[in-house]
């Protein structure tokens, strides 16, 4: 079943996701070459917390044990941050939040780059976070679930030649951290579920370097490129309108944070633009 949302709920749901992505921008600013994944994942539950919130994910189907999803370079989304996971420079780290605040939960992405990334990855995340505003742009009343899924695959895949990752989707989202509909990265126009205004929902692209098949980690969570080349994540919750897509979360204060940190790569991809 699908929920549409209402006014109000709208804004409690974008309060929600204002928040992940201030923790996401925390993250950006302390994130470096030295630093664990445990620590930055200690710093975001603090901080979440301080908000009167909790994290979405800690004890998600009882067992994932973070407040953030943390994956390095080739893995690709649900990685589990420890005090092993130490960044280095080159890495590119996926990090995914979300939280539960005023009975509606929030979700957003970013795939940071730490201090000197090759250029072809650099490339990587600048076409999948663009993919991301290719998938905004179609995301209208009247449009298809499969135009959302067309826009993303056609310019990621078919444009650029990178994996679009099949076995992973975006979700609707509300009281429930993941409701209906599924949202695919890959699609055909004109097919699926009609937008509707009201529909909120997590758009999240998820392409590799490589290849688009994934797999498993023996710890059950953690999904990787089968051919260990780099994958690149970046998310964004939004409404349906009448017209353009409400975007409920918000990177510009993520990208602020990281033209303040001298250890990270800018992507400069201009929203909605390009």
């Amino acid at each position: 079943m699908i929920f549409y949302k209402t006014a109000e709920e709208i804004e409690l749901i974008r309060q929600s996701c204002l928040l992940v992505c201030k923790t996401l921008a925390h993250v950006g600013s302390i994130i470096r070459p030295g630093i664990s994944g445990a620590e930055i994942d200690k710093a975001a539950e603090e901080l979440i917390r301080d908000h009167n919130a909790k994290p979405a994910f800690k004890g998600y189907k009882g067992t994932f044990p973070a407040t953030l999803c943390v994956s390095v370079n080739e893995q690709v989304v649900h990685g589990i941050p420890t005090s092993k996971q130490i960044f280095r420079d080159g890495d590119v780290v996926s990090v995914d939040c979300g939280v539960l605040m005023n009975g509606f939960y929030g979700d957003s992405a970013y795939t940071f780059a730490i201090g000197k990334v090759d250029e072809k990855i650099l490339g990587l995340l600048r076409v999948t976070n663009a993919s991301l505003y290719k998938a905004i742009e179609a995301a209208t009343a009247g449009n298809r679930l499969g135009d959302i899924g067309f826009a993303i695959q056609q310019y990621a895949e078919r444009k650029y030649g990178h994996g679009v990752v099949r076995e992973l989707v975006g979700h609707g989202i509300g009281r429930e951290l993941h409701e209906e509909p599924e949202v695919p990265n890959f699609g055909k126009r004109g097919k699926g579920l009609l937008l509707k205004p009201g529909l909120v929902m997590a758009i999240e692209p998820m392409i590799n370097l490589g290849k688009k098949e994934v797999l498993t980690s023996k710890d059950g969570w953690t999904v990787f490129a089968k051919d260990r080349k780099p994958s690149a994540h970046f998310e964004h919750t939004i409404a349906i309108r009448k017209g353009p897509a409400d975007v409920l979360s918000d990177h510009s204060m993520i990208e602020k944070a990281i033209q303040n940190n001298k250890e990270l790569s800018t992507l400069a991809v201009p929203a909605l633009a390009v």
